[in-house]
């Protein structure tokens, strides 16, 4: 389900950059915050329809307690109105750290000469997956540094291999990439694998800023960076990712740049972003940066909040980059994919280590060091669904992120219930005791929550049939 076909305006031609800074600190200095007009734009935002720059920009001026808590509040409203209780889960796997770029904040640099450049072989990453599926991961999200090794036709292959991995009950049934910006064959040559989201994150939106952490290599061109996910699109890729790294500039700034990037893609292809991630600077191997534009806890939050009332279709994902607590608070606002057990240097699933972090090893330092199962139940203590559901994607329901926000009913009739299905097989497959206690209650309290009698059956047969041996069932 896509928008309404519109134009590309003078501001909006395909793959021509769309960031002017100017506009944006225009409305960003400009733009008055009152009472009324902060909540005439939640009450919009709750309407389920995408905010402007302008709009954006009153929310973004609020510095009212009162009015900051009621867009926290808004955006906790409207999250749960459009993605139910259920929380998304995934798992990073870094495939290779091999890269030609020099960007001053990461670990993976290429003029860090104490890192520790590896490629997993075919059978480390066989090795990896197996680990992952152990623990009970179905999504994967893929990720490569920039170097010539890690061409369109490798990426394919090794979405390829994931795919084909199968350990016991285990499978792998969504497989994201985080990868450097391809030309548009090389989108073509990656979308026949059948991959899921592409993500390419622009870091920082303003240009000036950007020029002083890209130091070389092909990620120094910011136009060719900022236009990657038209290609991808040219290329039929349209389910595409996008984010900022909070703390290179201010953090006011990239808001506006998401949502300015939300609604290039919407105004040139009719489809907005699939995911936008927001991680925050943290510790690196030999990082190269101050401190100036670092972002406290209490605006991480309200930046949440914010993007979640600008665009309510769009799945927001947190990730350990944030300790516990931190996500804890901020899952509430606007977030609906996180990842778990996460592991960030190459071969460490299949290793597992007890040693601290080695950070020349890694892209950058983790904050929640928890299990998969750990997460699954601090989510569940908290009556949230843990989902491994995939279902809308391998159905042809495309644009199911705007089916969510659009379509009545279509939580309760799919959503949940197939959360539900996810939940029962890793509670069947994975779950220490403890755990799966508590998931078989919290499913029964959702169950009696669906308000179609029918739905209900179905769904309490489908359970029982898990419980019996069957897998991968879905609505």
């Amino acid at each position: 389900m896509k928008f309404t076909p519109e134009k590309c305006s003078i501001e909006d031609q395909k793959m021509k950059p769309f960031i002017d800074p100017d506009e944006i600190w225009n409305y960003i200095n400009n733009t008055v915050s009152t009472k009324e007009k902060v909540r005439e734009i939640i009450e919009k935002s709750l309407s389920k329809q995408r905010l402007t720059l302008e709009e954006t920009a009153v929310l973004i001026n609020a510095t009212n307690p009162e009015l900051i808590e009621e867009i926290k509040q808004g955006a906790r409203k409207l999250k749960e109105t459009v993605y139910g209780n259920r929380i998304v889960l995934f798992a990073p796997l870094y495939v290779g750290n091999k890269c030609t770029n020099n960007c001053k904040y990461c670990g993976f640099r290429a003029s860090n000469k104490e890192a520790i450049r590896k490629t997993l072989s075919d059978q480390e990453l066989i090795e990896e997956v197996e680990a992952l599926e152990d623990t009970g991961q179905k999504r994967l999200i893929l990720v490569y540094g920039e170097h010539p090794a890690y061409s369109p036709e490798y990426i394919a292959h090794t979405v390829n291999l994931v795919y084909g991995v199968k350990k016991g009950q285990g499978e792998i049934r969504r497989v994201n990439i985080n990868a450097a910006p391809l030309d548009i064959d090389g989108f073509r040559t990656v979308k026949d694998s059948n991959v899921g989201t592409y993500q390419v994150f622009q870091e920082t939106y303003n240009p000036e800023a950007y020029k002083l952490y890209h130091l070389g290599g092909k990620k120094a061109d910011y136009e060719y960076r900022l236009t990657s996910l038209d290609r991808a699109q040219e290329a039929g890729l349209d389910d595409v990712g996008i984010g900022a790294l909070f703390g290179l500039y201010d953090w006011r700034f990239e808001v506006m740049g998401l949502v300015r990037h939300t609604n290039h893609l919407e105004a040139c292809y009719n489809v907005g972003p699939h995911t936008i991630s927001f991680p925050r600077i943290q510790s690196a191997s030999v990082l190269d940066m101050n401190d100036k534009y670092i972002v406290s806890n209490e605006d991480f939050v309200k930046l949440v909040a914010i993007l979640r009332l600008a665009v309510p279709y769009t799945g927001m994902i947190l990730t350990a980059r944030e300790n516990a607590a931190v996500r804890d608070e901020v899952i509430r606002f606007g977030v609906s994919q996180i990842d778990g057990g996460t592991k960030l240097e190459l071969g460490s699933y299949s290793h597992s280590k007890n040693e601290e972090q080695d950070l020349n090893k890694e892209q950058f330092a983790i904050n929640d060091n928890r299990s998969l199962n750990e997460i699954i139940e601090d989510l569940i203590e908290k009556d949230y669904i843990p989902s491994f559901c995939t279902a809308c994607y391998r159905l042809g329901r495309t644009g199911e992120h705007f089916m969510e926000f659009s379509v009545p009913g279509f939580i309760k009739r799919y959503c949940t219930p197939n959360a539900i299905l996810t939940l029962a097989e890793y509670l069947s497959d994975y779950a220490p005791g403890e755990t799966a206690d508590k998931g078989w209650a919290l499913i029964e309290r959702h169950i009696l929550l669906i308000d179609n009698e029918n739905t209900i059956n179905e769904l309490r047969n489908r359970v029982e049939r898990i419980k019996a041996g069957d897998r991968d069932l879905y609505f």
